[in-house]
């Protein structure tokens, strides 16, 4: 997996021991970066992982410190306590958010397994009514357009046909994947294989349990959506009209030059800007997988 903001490629970061002795002692405060890692899909171990992340940390330290030292030396400036300390401040954020982004990887394969899962399973249920075996229905997912949920139903193909159980392969393939609702589905078929259930009756459980979630999850969508249409009418509507008028009744009374209240007006044109993408990302967040 990819390093944020890194400068050199993550497999040669990784093997570059300087901070091993430190990245096994943080290892051991970060027991879950293990777990997310093998969810993100990573090929290092946690780690390497941590060894790559304070290399680059280190890295970007020094090359933000010598350019801005030559921009001083430019400048006849001598700042070079504050370099120091942005360096370091940016060198801290680049590491922490190395160690964030396994969660940010998973947080995205949850949301793009979550988006196809119910489609997926509706299609399984319709080809299982129709008399098609269940390894083959999902050979037939796999090859469809799911999404995430096609990678792992490939994933699933590949270990059956390489020798392990259909059983087996579905309960581990289950363990490791981040999705509750995902892992729910897999565990219930792998249930129903194992005692030799209906597998017409185990999958429309499964998709009436994902159905119900769905309108749960879809009445507290709109339940949060009303405070925040409140608070974008109140930001993006009200306050604006409110300073608009004030800065005009103010600049005629104080007789304002009107370079200066154009640039006041163009100010609070680029923050309502901002905001309404703000805003958009905000609402695009909170929605829900399932839908």
């Amino acid at each position: 997996m990819k390093i944020p903001f890194s400068i050199l490629p993550g497999r040669i970061l990784k093997r570059i021991s300087l901070f091993r002795p430190i990245a096994s002692v943080l290892a051991r405060r970060f027991s879950s970066l293990d777990i997310l890692l093998k969810q993100a899909r990573s090929d290092i171990d946690k780690e390497e992982y941590i060894t790559a992340a304070l290399t680059n940390s280190l890295m970007v330290f020094t090359l933000i410190l010598i350019t801005s030292n030559l921009v001083q030396i430019y400048l006849k400036l001598q700042l070079i306590s504050f370099s120091i300390f942005v360096s370091a401040a940016v060198a801290l954020f680049v590491f922490i958010n190395a160690l964030v982004y396994p969660s940010i990887v998973v947080g995205r394969r949850i949301r793009a397994i979550e988006r196809n899962l119910l489609p997926a399973l509706q299609d399984f249920q319709a080809q299982i009514n129709s008399g098609v075996p269940v390894f083959n229905a999902m050979v037939n997912i796999s090859n469809s357009d799911y999404g995430e949920v096609s990678k792992e139903f490939a994933k699933a193909i590949r270990e059956i046909n390489a020798g392990k159980s259909q059983i087996e392969v579905l309960s581990d393939l289950g363990a490791e994947n981040p999705s509750i609702f995902f892992r729910r589905s897999l565990w219930q078929i792998s249930n129903g294989l194992t005692s030799g259930a209906n597998m017409i009756i185990v999958v429309k459980e499964s998709i009436k349990s994902l159905a119900d979630e769905q309108v749960i999850q879809i009445q507290e969508y709109g339940s949060r959506l009303s405070p925040l249409s409140m608070f974008y009418m109140l930001i993006a509507v009200i306050f604006p009209i409110l300073a608009v008028t004030f800065i005009t009744i103010l600049s005629s009374i104080i007789s304002l030059p009107p370079l200066k209240v154009k640039a006041i007006l163009w100010g609070f044109y680029v923050m309502l800007f901002f905001f309404q993408i703000m805003f958009l990302g905000m609402i695009k967040s909170r929605r829900p997988n399932l839908i």
